[in-house]
């Protein structure tokens, strides 16, 4: 048993509690350990990535408590990538919060930030479905501070919604996790892997309500239509920051999806036939048309940067649908990729409001400000990546999904929504962009600060002078997350081989159950249902011996 796993949720808790109790009001404190604490959780978060490189799961036992009756954090291969997915946006992200004074206009920023990093890590590597509840509500929580931070009338209201919609999918969560334990005795996610796969058991239609009541939950964490209707104004009325760190929370809902699918609900399954053909494929391409039109759309440049992160999820969510290696493989690469792409642009887009003014994100002519020509340049760059033009890890990921598609019998709707809706963003970008960079025109203070603007309408972020030096730790993290995506174009062959095997992995949870449930010697095997159908997986007849031997580096 490794202590390391638990490192990356141990670390945050504890900080936000540090900062609370003891540097509350000391901000040169709280910035310290909170940027000092994503560091060493980047260090921890690619150690543990190392680990899992080689096909090795990582368990590790609160109490040191044997699942199903203790509560485990398991690390594979997909886990361990969202972590380093999630701890590589986080200090660049506090950066830009300490460069741009963000965490001084609101109380509590870092400690609320370090809770939801705890949630976010938490969600990632617990291998428990109520556990994942739990950290599900532990990062909401977190966020609902964080989206309100320096107050508004906007914001208020945005964060409202944003709370009714999320409480909403926590309920249909207990109610899936209810019906689960009554007809399995179990949340533990290997323990239930190994009890439907018990060949005859009875699949009853609690089974099937419970699936389909999952589904809708991570359908409301992932934003897919028509359950998507909390984000636009959530995304684009939240602080810059908390904005960028929110482009993880959408992976959760995909993450979600992915683990209890291939792992728990494998779509051999009676309880899940048609969930992803006949549902959740249609919806997302629905999703990703309606993302993309939004774009195209609205007159803010907030919320096309918001309606292009619902068009991503409807992209991310269609390859997850097809279901096959290829198409969960195409997923996990785009949904890192969106990941870097959206948080950049909501830090420009921070940027731009915050530089023009009266006019803010209006997508209309305003004066020139300061920093103009290289905010448009990053702006370029990241929409450029953002809509899947080459040469960024945008045009991969989409080609990838293409690809990935060919094997579905919608292949034609997969492609003809995903090539439709690029052109879209290409062009409401394009428009967003030349209105705000380009169609600038020079007028004097006077005329400026007569623009007619509604009270509040951006809330408590009254728009500020100039600075007579650009501070350097915003371009700092924009253009760390730009780096990213260049390297994730780099090195797209060595990423593709890891996500082609972690796809591997998932296809194949022997292993996985084994570590978890501690059995070595008994063999794991994978039947078709009551209904006499096929095993879902070539291979899926695993000796967990077998597994323990090559997936352990450790004893247990």
């Amino acid at each position: 048993m490794t202590h390391w796993l638990i490192t990356p949720i141990v670390i945050p808790g504890v900080l936000a509690a540090l900062i609370v109790l003891a540097a509350r009001f000391h901000l040169r404190l709280q910035r310290v350990f909170s940027l000092a604490g994503s560091l060493v959780g980047l260090a921890i978060a690619a150690g543990l990535f190392w680990q899992t490189s080689d096909g090795t799961i990582l368990l590790y036992q609160l109490g040191d408590w044997q699942a199903p009756f203790g509560i485990v954090l398991v690390g594979d291969r997909l886990s361990t990538l969202m972590v380093l997915l999630s701890a590589l946006i986080a200090p660049l992200i506090l950066l830009y919060a300490i460069g741009t004074g963000w965490d001084t206009r609101g109380r509590h920023f870092h400690a609320l930030f370090q809770f939801q990093m705890m949630g976010i890590m938490g969600a990632f590597l617990t291998g428990d479905a109520f556990n994942l509840f739990v950290f599900f509500e532990v990062l909401l929580i977190a966020s609902y501070g964080l989206m309100l931070h320096s107050g508004g009338t906007e914001r208020y209201r945005a964060g409202l919604q944003y709370m009714l919609y999320n409480l909403l999918g926590s309920t249909l969560f207990l109610f899936a996790l209810g019906t689960l334990y009554a007809e399995t005795g179990t949340l533990n996610m290997a323990d239930l892997a190994a009890r439907l796969a018990t060949p005859g058991i009875e699949h009853t239609a609690g089974l099937r309500v419970a699936s389909v009541l999952l589904l809708l939950v991570f359908a409301v964490k992932a934003a897919v239509l028509p359950l998507h209707f909390w984000l636009p104004s959530s995304y684009a009325e939240a602080p810059g920051p908390v904005a960028a760190l929110f482009a993880i929370m959408t992976k959760i809902g995909a993450y979600g999806i992915i683990r209890f699918y291939t792992l728990v609900f494998p779509p051999d399954l009676t309880v899940t036939q048609g969930l992803f053909d006949t549902w959740l494929l249609p919806a997302s391409l629905v999703t990703l048309a309606v993302g993309m039109i939004g774009v195209l759309g609205t007159r803010r440049l907030d919320r096309a940067v918001a309606f292009s992160v619902v068009g991503s999820m409807g992209m991310l969510l269609a390859s997850v649908a097809v279901f096959t290696p290829e198409g969960l493989a195409a997923a996990l690469y785009y949904a890192v990729h969106s990941t870097f792409a959206t948080a950049a642009l909501f830090l420009i887009v921070d940027l731009v409001r915050d530089r023009r003014g009266a006019h803010g994100p209006k997508l209309e002519a305003a004066p020139t400000f300061p920093g103009g020509a290289l905010l448009a340049g990053l702006f370029f760059v990241s929409a450029i990546a953002m809509t899947g033009l080459p040469p960024l890890s945008g045009f991969l990921g989409k080609l990838m999904v293409l690809e990935a598609a060919t094997a579905d019998p919608l292949v034609w709707w997969v492609w003809a929504a995903v090539l439709g809706s690029s052109l879209i963003a290409v062009v409401g970008f394009s428009r967003a962009g030349s209105t705000v960079f380009w169609k600038s025109h020079e007028v004097n203070a006077a005329h400026a600060a007569t623009v007619d603007e509604p009270e509040d309408e951006q809330g408590a972020d009254e728009p500020h002078d100039p600075p007579a030096r650009e501070p350097a730790l915003p371009m700092v993290a924009i253009g760390g997350f730009i780096a990213l995506l260049v390297a994730m174009t780099v090195l797209s062959g060595p990423l593709m081989r890891y996500i082609e095997d972690t796809t591997a992995q998932l296809f194949d949870p022997a292993p996985y159950i084994s570590t978890v449930l501690e059995t070595p010697g008994k063999t794991i095997e994978y039947h078709g249902d009551s209904h006499g159908q096929d095993d879902a997986h070539e291979g899926a007849h695993v000796s967990a011996e077998d597994a323990a031997t090559k997936t352990q580096k450790e004893s247990h």
